[in-house]
Protein backbone atom coordinates (compact mmCIF):
# COMPACT_ATOMS: atom_id res chain seq x y z
CA UNK A 1 0.00 0.00 0.00
CA UNK A 2 1.39 3.66 -1.12
CA UNK A 3 1.72 5.93 1.99
CA UNK A 4 1.20 9.58 1.52
CA UNK A 5 3.93 12.27 1.83
CA UNK A 6 3.66 14.00 5.02
CA UNK A 7 2.87 17.17 3.71
CA UNK A 8 0.04 15.76 1.20
CA UNK A 9 -1.15 13.74 4.34
CA UNK A 10 -1.17 16.97 6.57
CA UNK A 11 -3.31 18.82 3.40
CA UNK A 12 -6.09 16.26 3.31
CA UNK A 13 -6.52 15.99 7.12
CA UNK A 14 -7.25 20.18 6.95
CA UNK A 15 -8.93 19.60 4.02
CA UNK A 16 -11.47 17.50 6.17
CA UNK A 17 -11.60 19.52 9.17
CA UNK A 18 -12.65 22.38 6.67
CA UNK A 19 -14.90 20.37 5.32
CA UNK A 20 -17.92 21.67 7.83
CA UNK A 21 -19.58 25.44 7.74
CA UNK A 22 -18.85 27.29 10.12
CA UNK A 23 -15.66 25.45 11.73
CA UNK A 24 -12.47 26.80 11.85
CA UNK A 25 -8.67 24.28 12.16
CA UNK A 26 -5.57 25.77 13.14
CA UNK A 27 -2.04 24.42 14.22
CA UNK A 28 -1.11 24.95 18.01
CA UNK A 29 3.41 24.18 18.97
CA UNK A 30 1.85 21.66 20.36
CA UNK A 31 -1.09 20.35 22.14
CA UNK A 32 -2.21 21.78 25.50
CA UNK A 33 -0.75 19.29 28.43
CA UNK A 34 -4.58 20.48 30.51
CA UNK A 35 -7.34 22.80 29.98
CA UNK A 36 -7.69 23.16 33.97
CA UNK A 37 -6.11 27.00 33.79
CA UNK A 38 -4.91 25.57 37.86
CA UNK A 39 -2.39 23.98 36.13
CA UNK A 40 -1.28 25.68 33.24
CA UNK A 41 2.35 24.71 32.48
CA UNK A 42 2.78 26.70 28.61
CA UNK A 43 1.53 29.44 26.27
CA UNK A 44 -0.23 26.50 24.56
CA UNK A 45 -2.21 25.99 27.84
CA UNK A 46 -3.41 29.08 28.52
CA UNK A 47 -4.47 30.21 24.65
CA UNK A 48 -6.79 27.18 24.82
CA UNK A 49 -7.75 27.74 28.88
CA UNK A 50 -8.45 31.50 27.05
CA UNK A 51 -11.64 30.03 24.81
CA UNK A 52 -12.91 27.75 27.46
CA UNK A 53 -12.97 29.95 30.90
CA UNK A 54 -13.10 33.55 31.56
CA UNK A 55 -11.13 35.39 33.47
CA UNK A 56 -12.31 37.57 36.06
CA UNK A 57 -10.58 40.60 34.87
CA UNK A 58 -8.90 41.04 31.65
CA UNK A 59 -7.44 44.15 29.61
CA UNK A 60 -9.03 44.72 26.15
CA UNK A 61 -6.68 44.03 23.31
CA UNK A 62 -8.29 46.97 21.47
CA UNK A 63 -8.44 49.24 24.18
CA UNK A 64 -6.06 48.58 26.58
CA UNK A 65 -8.29 49.11 29.67
CA UNK A 66 -8.93 46.74 32.75
CA UNK A 67 -12.40 44.82 31.71
CA UNK A 68 -14.91 42.12 33.26
CA UNK A 69 -17.50 40.04 31.23
CA UNK A 70 -18.23 38.52 34.93
CA UNK A 71 -18.68 41.73 37.30
CA UNK A 72 -21.41 44.15 36.92
CA UNK A 73 -19.63 46.17 40.05
CA UNK A 74 -16.79 46.60 41.94
CA UNK A 75 -16.12 48.47 44.99
CA UNK A 76 -13.15 48.69 47.13
CA UNK A 77 -13.52 49.42 50.89
CA UNK A 78 -11.86 52.47 52.99
CA UNK A 79 -8.26 51.16 52.57
CA UNK A 80 -8.98 49.46 49.91
CA UNK A 81 -7.64 45.96 51.29
CA UNK A 82 -10.54 44.35 50.32
CA UNK A 83 -12.60 44.20 47.48
CA UNK A 84 -16.67 43.32 46.45
CA UNK A 85 -17.95 42.29 43.45
CA UNK A 86 -20.99 42.18 42.22
CA UNK A 87 -21.26 39.32 39.87
CA UNK A 88 -23.46 39.84 36.65
CA UNK A 89 -27.05 38.34 36.05
CA UNK A 90 -27.63 35.82 33.66
CA UNK A 91 -24.15 34.34 33.43
CA UNK A 92 -24.40 29.68 32.94
CA UNK A 93 -21.38 27.60 33.47
CA UNK A 94 -21.54 25.58 29.96
CA UNK A 95 -23.61 22.99 32.12
CA UNK A 96 -26.39 25.40 32.45
CA UNK A 97 -25.38 26.12 36.28
CA UNK A 98 -25.88 29.59 37.04
CA UNK A 99 -22.63 31.40 37.98
CA UNK A 100 -22.33 33.14 41.48
CA UNK A 101 -20.20 34.67 43.86
CA UNK A 102 -19.72 31.55 45.39
CA UNK A 103 -17.77 30.36 42.33
CA UNK A 104 -15.25 33.26 42.77
CA UNK A 105 -14.60 32.46 46.54
CA UNK A 106 -14.07 28.87 45.80
CA UNK A 107 -11.42 29.96 43.00
CA UNK A 108 -9.62 31.83 45.65
CA UNK A 109 -10.01 28.93 48.03
CA UNK A 110 -8.58 26.37 45.84
CA UNK A 111 -5.31 28.57 44.62
CA UNK A 112 -5.14 29.28 48.45
CA UNK A 113 -5.31 25.48 49.43
CA UNK A 114 -1.89 24.04 50.34
CA UNK A 115 -3.53 21.08 48.18
CA UNK A 116 -3.70 22.17 45.30
CA UNK A 117 -0.34 21.67 43.36
CA UNK A 118 -0.41 24.34 41.17
CA UNK A 119 2.79 26.54 41.08
CA UNK A 120 1.29 29.35 39.55
CA UNK A 121 -1.33 29.96 41.68
CA UNK A 122 1.00 30.24 44.73
CA UNK A 123 1.41 33.43 43.45
CA UNK A 124 -1.95 34.78 44.41
CA UNK A 125 -1.03 33.56 48.17
CA UNK A 126 0.57 37.06 47.72
CA UNK A 127 -1.82 39.07 46.64
CA UNK A 128 -4.96 37.48 48.14
CA UNK A 129 -5.70 36.06 51.65
CA UNK A 130 -9.13 34.72 51.12
CA UNK A 131 -12.81 35.58 50.27
CA UNK A 132 -16.07 35.72 51.32
CA UNK A 133 -19.84 35.56 49.94
CA UNK A 134 -21.98 38.28 51.48
CA UNK A 135 -25.28 38.89 50.40
CA UNK A 136 -24.64 37.22 46.74
CA UNK A 137 -21.20 39.48 46.24
CA UNK A 138 -17.53 38.09 46.70
CA UNK A 139 -15.79 40.44 49.02
CA UNK A 140 -11.67 39.34 47.83
CA UNK A 141 -9.28 40.42 50.54
CA UNK A 142 -5.28 41.27 49.78
CA UNK A 143 -2.93 40.85 51.49
CA UNK A 144 -1.95 44.61 51.37
CA UNK A 145 -3.63 47.53 49.95
CA UNK A 146 -2.82 47.78 46.02
CA UNK A 147 -3.72 50.63 44.01
CA UNK A 148 -4.79 48.80 40.98
CA UNK A 149 -6.69 45.64 42.81
CA UNK A 150 -8.48 44.91 39.67
CA UNK A 151 -5.91 44.49 37.77
CA UNK A 152 -4.18 41.84 40.45
CA UNK A 153 -7.37 39.93 40.00
CA UNK A 154 -6.49 38.11 36.26
CA UNK A 155 -7.61 34.69 37.69
CA UNK A 156 -9.77 32.35 35.44
CA UNK A 157 -12.61 31.79 37.62
CA UNK A 158 -13.77 27.65 37.97
CA UNK A 159 -17.11 26.46 38.77
CA UNK A 160 -17.69 25.09 42.54
CA UNK A 161 -20.03 22.71 41.82
CA UNK A 162 -18.02 20.37 39.88
CA UNK A 163 -15.80 19.69 42.59
CA UNK A 164 -15.98 18.10 46.47
CA UNK A 165 -12.97 20.21 47.69
CA UNK A 166 -10.65 22.76 47.27
CA UNK A 167 -7.71 20.70 47.25
CA UNK A 168 -7.72 20.21 43.31
CA UNK A 169 -5.75 17.67 41.63
CA UNK A 170 -3.62 18.10 37.75
CA UNK A 171 -5.29 14.33 37.01
CA UNK A 172 -9.00 15.46 37.60
CA UNK A 173 -11.30 14.77 34.51
CA UNK A 174 -12.03 17.98 34.51
CA UNK A 175 -8.92 18.85 33.02
CA UNK A 176 -10.11 16.83 30.06
CA UNK A 177 -13.48 17.94 29.74
CA UNK A 178 -13.53 21.36 31.32
CA UNK A 179 -16.90 23.17 32.24
CA UNK A 180 -16.47 27.15 31.78
CA UNK A 181 -18.16 30.40 31.08
CA UNK A 182 -16.01 31.03 28.08
CA UNK A 183 -17.50 31.32 24.70
CA UNK A 184 -16.97 27.53 23.70
CA UNK A 185 -16.68 24.39 25.16
CA UNK A 186 -13.56 21.77 25.09
CA UNK A 187 -12.79 18.25 24.88
CA UNK A 188 -9.09 17.35 25.06
CA UNK A 189 -8.37 14.33 22.70
CA UNK A 190 -5.04 12.57 22.27
CA UNK A 191 -4.23 14.09 18.60
CA UNK A 192 -7.05 17.07 18.27
CA UNK A 193 -8.27 19.60 21.33
CA UNK A 194 -12.26 20.03 20.18
CA UNK A 195 -14.20 23.44 20.87
CA UNK A 196 -17.54 24.16 20.37
CA UNK A 197 -19.42 26.93 20.74
CA UNK A 198 -22.10 28.10 23.79
CA UNK A 199 -24.04 30.74 23.60
CA UNK A 200 -24.27 32.86 27.12
CA UNK A 201 -25.45 35.71 28.89
CA UNK A 202 -22.24 37.36 27.93
CA UNK A 203 -20.75 35.56 25.00
CA UNK A 204 -21.66 35.14 21.50
CA UNK A 205 -19.62 32.95 19.50
CA UNK A 206 -19.77 33.36 15.46
CA UNK A 207 -17.93 30.27 14.65
CA UNK A 208 -19.65 26.74 15.84
CA UNK A 209 -16.29 24.70 15.52
CA UNK A 210 -12.79 25.03 16.69
CA UNK A 211 -10.68 22.36 15.82
CA UNK A 212 -6.89 22.70 17.41
CA UNK A 213 -3.78 20.30 16.19
CA UNK A 214 -0.74 19.94 16.62
CA UNK A 215 1.73 21.33 14.03
CA UNK A 216 5.07 19.46 13.99
CA UNK A 217 7.30 20.88 11.35
CA UNK A 218 7.19 24.25 11.04
CA UNK A 219 7.31 23.98 7.05
CA UNK A 220 4.34 21.73 6.61
CA UNK A 221 2.50 23.83 8.42
CA UNK A 222 3.29 26.86 6.23
CA UNK A 223 2.72 24.90 3.01
CA UNK A 224 -0.80 23.67 4.26
CA UNK A 225 -2.12 26.74 5.06
CA UNK A 226 -1.22 28.10 1.92
CA UNK A 227 -2.60 25.42 0.31
CA UNK A 228 -6.13 25.70 1.68
CA UNK A 229 -5.89 22.68 4.94
CA UNK A 230 -6.07 24.94 7.83
CA UNK A 231 -6.92 28.23 8.82
CA UNK A 232 -4.48 29.20 10.70
CA UNK A 233 -1.20 28.66 12.43
CA UNK A 234 -0.45 30.10 15.96
CA UNK A 235 3.27 30.85 15.72
CA UNK A 236 5.43 31.29 12.15
CA UNK A 237 9.06 30.83 12.16
CA UNK A 238 10.90 33.79 11.24
CA UNK A 239 12.41 31.94 8.27
CA UNK A 240 9.39 31.00 6.98
CA UNK A 241 7.22 34.30 6.87
CA UNK A 242 8.59 35.49 3.65
CA UNK A 243 6.65 32.78 2.18
CA UNK A 244 3.83 33.89 3.51
CA UNK A 245 3.51 37.26 3.06
CA UNK A 246 4.24 35.96 -0.83
CA UNK A 247 0.53 34.67 -1.13
CA UNK A 248 -2.82 37.04 -1.44
CA UNK A 249 -5.03 34.14 0.65
CA UNK A 250 -3.14 34.37 4.25
CA UNK A 251 -1.96 37.15 5.97
CA UNK A 252 0.75 37.75 8.74
CA UNK A 253 -0.76 38.93 11.60
CA UNK A 254 1.47 40.08 14.97
CA UNK A 255 0.79 38.56 18.28
CA UNK A 256 2.87 40.40 21.13
CA UNK A 257 3.17 37.74 23.68
CA UNK A 258 5.38 40.26 25.83
CA UNK A 259 7.81 38.05 26.36
CA UNK A 260 11.53 38.00 26.47
CA UNK A 261 14.42 35.59 26.30
CA UNK A 262 16.89 35.20 27.92
CA UNK A 263 20.00 32.97 29.65
CA UNK A 264 19.95 32.37 33.28
CA UNK A 265 22.96 31.92 35.02
CA UNK A 266 23.92 29.78 38.03
CA UNK A 267 25.25 32.20 40.24
CA UNK A 268 25.75 29.66 43.00
CA UNK A 269 28.58 27.88 41.38
CA UNK A 270 31.90 28.95 41.68
CA UNK A 271 32.91 30.58 38.43
CA UNK A 272 29.59 32.20 37.82
CA UNK A 273 29.12 33.39 41.20
CA UNK A 274 31.50 36.06 40.33
CA UNK A 275 30.04 39.22 38.63
CA UNK A 276 32.99 39.97 36.55
CA UNK A 277 32.27 36.41 34.79
CA UNK A 278 29.07 36.47 34.46
CA UNK A 279 30.22 40.16 32.41
CA UNK A 280 32.12 39.04 30.61
CA UNK A 281 29.83 36.13 29.17
CA UNK A 282 27.49 38.72 28.19
CA UNK A 283 30.48 40.80 26.37
CA UNK A 284 31.31 36.89 24.50
CA UNK A 285 27.50 36.28 23.08
CA UNK A 286 27.34 38.17 19.50
CA UNK A 287 23.43 38.56 19.26
CA UNK A 288 23.40 40.28 16.11
CA UNK A 289 25.28 36.79 14.80
CA UNK A 290 22.88 34.88 16.78
CA UNK A 291 19.78 36.55 15.23
CA UNK A 292 21.04 36.36 12.11
CA UNK A 293 22.15 32.21 12.67
CA UNK A 294 18.95 31.14 13.92
CA UNK A 295 16.13 33.09 12.17
CA UNK A 296 17.83 34.37 8.74
CA UNK A 297 16.44 37.85 9.34
CA UNK A 298 17.72 40.63 6.35
CA UNK A 299 19.88 43.09 8.07
CA UNK A 300 17.75 45.86 5.34
CA UNK A 301 14.71 44.77 7.02
CA UNK A 302 13.08 47.82 8.85
CA UNK A 303 10.98 44.87 10.58
CA UNK A 304 13.68 42.66 12.44
CA UNK A 305 11.84 39.40 13.60
CA UNK A 306 13.51 40.17 17.32
CA UNK A 307 14.47 43.59 19.68
CA UNK A 308 17.50 43.33 21.86
CA UNK A 309 16.90 44.42 25.41
CA UNK A 310 19.03 44.80 28.11
CA UNK A 311 16.38 43.92 31.39
CA UNK A 312 13.88 42.08 31.96
CA UNK A 313 10.93 43.78 30.18
CA UNK A 314 9.65 43.94 26.83
CA UNK A 315 10.59 47.43 25.09
CA UNK A 316 7.55 48.58 24.58
CA UNK A 317 6.69 48.19 28.39
CA UNK A 318 7.03 51.29 30.68
CA UNK A 319 9.20 49.72 33.17
CA UNK A 320 12.50 49.07 30.44
CA UNK A 321 14.66 51.24 31.22
CA UNK A 322 15.59 53.15 28.06
CA UNK A 323 18.80 54.65 29.70
CA UNK A 324 20.31 50.71 29.51
CA UNK A 325 21.29 50.22 26.12
CA UNK A 326 21.12 46.25 24.96
CA UNK A 327 24.61 44.48 24.19
CA UNK A 328 24.29 43.92 20.40
CA UNK A 329 27.53 42.50 19.46
CA UNK A 330 30.52 40.80 21.39
CA UNK A 331 33.37 42.61 22.61
CA UNK A 332 35.92 40.24 23.19
CA UNK A 333 38.72 42.60 24.08
CA UNK A 334 37.21 44.06 27.18
CA UNK A 335 36.19 40.21 28.11
CA UNK A 336 39.09 38.81 27.90
CA UNK A 337 39.87 41.96 30.40
CA UNK A 338 37.18 40.97 33.08
CA UNK A 339 38.40 37.39 32.80
CA UNK A 340 41.65 38.57 34.12
CA UNK A 341 40.40 41.28 36.68
CA UNK A 342 38.31 38.23 38.09
CA UNK A 343 41.45 36.22 38.76
CA UNK A 344 40.96 33.55 35.49
CA UNK A 345 44.20 32.98 33.54
CA UNK A 346 43.86 31.16 29.94
CA UNK A 347 45.26 28.11 29.73
CA UNK A 348 45.54 26.01 26.31
CA UNK A 349 42.99 28.39 24.90
CA UNK A 350 40.63 27.79 27.91
CA UNK A 351 39.55 29.73 31.11
CA UNK A 352 40.83 28.97 34.42
CA UNK A 353 39.81 30.31 37.25
CA UNK A 354 40.87 28.84 40.73
CA UNK A 355 42.97 26.32 39.70
CA UNK A 356 39.87 24.58 38.07
CA UNK A 357 38.70 24.87 34.18
CA UNK A 358 35.69 26.39 33.30
CA UNK A 359 33.66 24.03 31.76
CA UNK A 360 29.95 25.28 31.21
CA UNK A 361 26.59 22.66 31.25
CA UNK A 362 23.99 24.81 29.37
CA UNK A 363 20.61 23.66 28.63
CA UNK A 364 17.80 25.15 26.71
CA UNK A 365 13.95 24.64 26.77
CA UNK A 366 13.30 22.37 23.79
CA UNK A 367 10.55 24.33 22.01
CA UNK A 368 12.62 27.01 21.30
CA UNK A 369 14.19 25.71 18.93
CA UNK A 370 11.17 25.98 16.49
CA UNK A 371 11.10 29.54 16.87
CA UNK A 372 15.02 30.11 16.90
CA UNK A 373 16.72 27.24 15.02
CA UNK A 374 19.76 25.77 16.49
CA UNK A 375 20.12 28.61 18.96
CA UNK A 376 21.61 26.22 21.71
CA UNK A 377 24.42 25.68 19.29
CA UNK A 378 25.40 28.83 18.20
CA UNK A 379 25.11 29.67 21.61
CA UNK A 380 27.77 27.15 22.78
CA UNK A 381 30.24 28.03 19.90
CA UNK A 382 29.95 31.73 20.45
CA UNK A 383 31.44 30.86 24.49
CA UNK A 384 33.67 28.07 23.20
CA UNK A 385 35.05 30.55 20.92
CA UNK A 386 35.64 33.02 23.78
CA UNK A 387 37.39 30.49 26.30
CA UNK A 388 35.22 28.73 27.75
CA UNK A 389 34.57 24.96 27.37
CA UNK A 390 30.44 23.73 27.03
CA UNK A 391 28.12 20.67 26.95
CA UNK A 392 25.03 21.48 25.29
CA UNK A 393 21.65 19.75 26.27
CA UNK A 394 17.87 20.49 25.17
CA UNK A 395 15.57 19.87 27.79
CA UNK A 396 12.54 18.41 27.03
CA UNK A 397 9.25 21.12 27.85
CA UNK A 398 8.05 18.78 31.00
CA UNK A 399 11.40 19.17 32.37
CA UNK A 400 11.83 22.91 31.84
CA UNK A 401 8.11 22.92 33.87
CA UNK A 402 8.61 20.62 36.61
CA UNK A 403 12.20 21.33 37.78
CA UNK A 404 13.60 24.40 35.84
CA UNK A 405 11.41 27.03 36.89
CA UNK A 406 11.48 25.24 40.32
CA UNK A 407 15.09 25.93 40.90
CA UNK A 408 15.70 22.06 40.72
CA UNK A 409 18.18 22.12 37.57
CA UNK A 410 21.14 23.16 39.87
CA UNK A 411 23.88 21.06 38.17
CA UNK A 412 23.44 23.28 34.90
CA UNK A 413 25.35 26.61 34.40
CA UNK A 414 23.13 28.07 32.32
CA UNK A 415 19.84 27.84 31.05
CA UNK A 416 18.14 29.73 28.04
CA UNK A 417 14.45 30.04 28.03
CA UNK A 418 11.93 32.68 27.33
CA UNK A 419 9.25 34.49 30.10
CA UNK A 420 5.54 35.84 28.90
CA UNK A 421 3.43 38.13 30.73
CA UNK A 422 -0.38 39.18 31.20
CA UNK A 423 -2.04 41.66 32.60
CA UNK A 424 0.41 42.23 35.24
CA UNK A 425 4.47 42.52 34.42
CA UNK A 426 5.30 41.04 38.00
CA UNK A 427 9.01 39.61 37.47
CA UNK A 428 9.31 39.13 41.57
CA UNK A 429 8.69 35.60 41.35
CA UNK A 430 11.90 35.37 38.96
CA UNK A 431 14.17 37.63 40.90
CA UNK A 432 13.08 37.40 44.26
CA UNK A 433 14.90 35.30 47.15
CA UNK A 434 12.81 32.10 47.19
CA UNK A 435 11.31 31.67 50.59
CA UNK A 436 8.09 31.76 51.84
CA UNK A 437 6.12 31.34 49.20
CA UNK A 438 8.09 33.55 46.96
CA UNK A 439 10.37 33.63 44.21
CA UNK A 440 8.45 30.54 42.56
CA UNK A 441 10.30 30.93 39.76
CA UNK A 442 13.84 31.57 40.25
CA UNK A 443 15.47 28.99 38.24
CA UNK A 444 18.91 28.89 40.23
CA UNK A 445 17.75 30.37 43.28
CA UNK A 446 19.74 33.63 43.23
CA UNK A 447 18.98 35.43 46.44
CA UNK A 448 20.38 39.54 46.10
CA UNK A 449 18.98 41.86 49.14
CA UNK A 450 19.39 44.67 46.92
CA UNK A 451 17.31 43.18 44.11
CA UNK A 452 14.55 41.92 47.05
CA UNK A 453 13.97 45.94 48.53
CA UNK A 454 13.41 47.25 44.63
CA UNK A 455 10.71 44.06 44.30
CA UNK A 456 9.56 45.10 47.51
CA UNK A 457 9.53 48.84 47.03
CA UNK A 458 7.60 48.09 43.29
CA UNK A 459 5.10 45.86 45.53
CA UNK A 460 4.57 48.40 47.81
CA UNK A 461 3.98 51.00 44.50
CA UNK A 462 1.03 53.36 45.68
CA UNK A 463 1.17 55.25 41.55
CA UNK A 464 2.29 54.21 38.37
CA UNK A 465 5.09 56.55 38.92
CA UNK A 466 6.48 54.93 41.97
CA UNK A 467 6.13 51.56 40.65
CA UNK A 468 8.02 52.50 37.20
CA UNK A 469 10.52 54.17 39.34
CA UNK A 470 11.05 51.07 41.23
CA UNK A 471 11.62 48.68 37.81
CA UNK A 472 13.60 51.23 35.88
CA UNK A 473 16.13 51.25 39.35
CA UNK A 474 15.60 47.45 39.19
CA UNK A 475 16.39 46.89 35.48
CA UNK A 476 19.77 48.92 36.04
CA UNK A 477 20.64 46.86 38.75
CA UNK A 478 19.62 43.84 36.80
CA UNK A 479 21.70 44.88 33.93
CA UNK A 480 25.40 45.44 36.22
CA UNK A 481 24.90 41.82 38.05
CA UNK A 482 23.77 39.80 35.75
CA UNK A 483 21.82 36.70 37.31
CA UNK A 484 20.48 36.43 33.68
CA UNK A 485 22.07 37.36 30.21
CA UNK A 486 19.26 39.46 28.34
CA UNK A 487 18.61 38.42 25.12
CA UNK A 488 15.83 39.66 22.90
CA UNK A 489 11.95 40.03 22.48
CA UNK A 490 11.00 38.13 20.05
CA UNK A 491 8.39 39.46 17.27
CA UNK A 492 5.70 36.60 16.72
CA UNK A 493 3.63 36.26 14.32
CA UNK A 494 0.06 34.25 13.50
CA UNK A 495 -1.09 33.21 9.88
CA UNK A 496 -4.59 33.08 9.11
CA UNK A 497 -6.36 32.80 6.01
CA UNK A 498 -8.34 35.67 4.43
CA UNK A 499 -11.50 33.94 5.17
CA UNK A 500 -11.22 34.03 8.95
CA UNK A 501 -12.26 38.10 9.70
CA UNK A 502 -12.15 40.18 12.72
CA UNK A 503 -9.63 38.07 14.39
CA UNK A 504 -8.61 40.47 17.13
CA UNK A 505 -5.58 38.45 18.61
CA UNK A 506 -4.97 39.90 22.57
CA UNK A 507 -1.36 40.12 23.68
CA UNK A 508 -0.50 37.10 26.03
CA UNK A 509 -3.94 35.63 25.99
CA UNK A 510 -4.49 35.30 22.10
CA UNK A 511 -8.35 34.13 22.58
CA UNK A 512 -9.81 36.81 25.04
CA UNK A 513 -11.95 39.01 22.41
CA UNK A 514 -13.07 35.96 19.95
CA UNK A 515 -16.40 36.25 19.87
CA UNK A 516 -15.69 38.74 17.41
CA UNK A 517 -14.09 36.75 14.98
CA UNK A 518 -16.19 35.01 11.97
CA UNK A 519 -16.03 32.73 8.79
Amino acid sequence: MRTRPPVIAALVLGSLLLGTAGQVSYYEEALPTTLNPLFARSMVDRRSQELVFDRLYYRSAVTAEIKSRLIESAEPNGDSTAITLTPREGIQWHDGTPFTADDICFTVAAMLDPGTPSPQSKAYSEVVTGCTVDKGKAVVQFTKAFYNPTERLSFPVLPKHMFTSTAIQPDDEFSVRPVGTGPMKGSKGRREVRFTAVQNGHHDAKIDILSQGEGGDPLVQVRTIINGGVNGLITVAPPLRSEIANTDDVALKSYDLRSWWFIAMNTNTPALGEAKVRQALNLSIDREELRRLTMGYDPDDIQQPSQFISGPFVPSSPFYNRSIRPKARSDLAKAEQLMGEAGAVKEGGTWVLNGEPINLKIGMAAPLDLEAKDLLNQIGNQLQAAGFGRQVHKVSADEWSQKAVTGQLGDYHMLIGKWSFGVVEDVAPMFQTRSGGKGTLNIFNYSDPDVDALLEAHDMAQTDTDAQDSYHDLHATLAERLPYLFLWKLDTKSAWRMEVKNNTITPFFYFTEFDGWTL
